[in-house]
């Protein structure tokens, strides 16, 4: 059961679900953005993304809800963060192996 604010459980995590919000290339810049560094704590309009702030908000619900990253609601803006270590201990290996493809291609 996802919390208050959308986040699932870690353990309610899908992998297809995770594909799914991955599948979009705009989703997956985000992603890779913040994967850069896994404490990297970002606001939503700090990223330089092609896309209207309708979308950029629905694309970050998508991230949100598929249980990539974490939002903190600060108002009128929103921070987000990779959940590194809850996808790590629920999917070893899978951020890793997206980053390194992500690298490679």
């Amino acid at each position: 059961m996802p919390d208050e604010n959308g986040h699932p459980a870690s353990e309610e995590v899908e992998l297809g679900v995770l594909f799914s919000a991955l599948a979009d290339s705009v989703r997956r810049k985000v992603v890779l953005t913040l994967a850069s560094d896994p404490d990297c704590i970002r606001d939503c309009s700090s990223f330089d993304l092609p896309i209207t702030k309708a979308t950029r908000t629905h694309y970050f619900r998508v991230l949100r809800e598929a249980g990539l990253i974490r939002q903190v609601d600060l108002g009128n803006n929103r921070t987000n963060q990779l959940i590194w270590s809850d996808l790590e201990a629920r999917f070893p290996d899978l951020l890793c192996l997206f980053v390194k493809e992500a690298a490679a291609g």
